[in-house]
């Protein structure tokens, strides 16, 4: 619901008012009860946000997760079955 100021001509009286869009304006001026209220256009209010969850922090870039190396190639290092190998064994066959 939006919040209204008013202002009364006759006392200068300045209040603000919670209603609704729907509801009438005020006329009567709760401090002198003189009907000559006017109300005010206002510039609004900025978006507010209401709840958890709204935080800086959930939106920060994390930092990267290290990945373990890719090796290009064998792996030189016996446990992939190719015996620590740089070239794969050729085998000669006698015809």
């Amino acid at each position: 619901m939006p919040t209204y100021q008013y202002e009364c001509e006759s006392c200068s009286y300045l209040f603000e008012a919670l209603q609704s869009m729907t509801d009438k304006k005020l006329r009567k001026c709760p401090k002198c009860a003189k009907m000559s209220l006017v109300r005010h256009i206002g510039g609004g209010s900025g978006i507010i946000f209401k709840g958890s969850g709204f935080y800086e922090t959930d939106y920060k870039n994390k930092p990267a997760e290290s990945k373990p190396a890719q090796s290009s190639g064998h792996c030189h290092s016996g446990g992939c079955g190719c015996a620590g190998t740089s070239t794969p064994a050729k085998t000669a066959s006698k015809s």
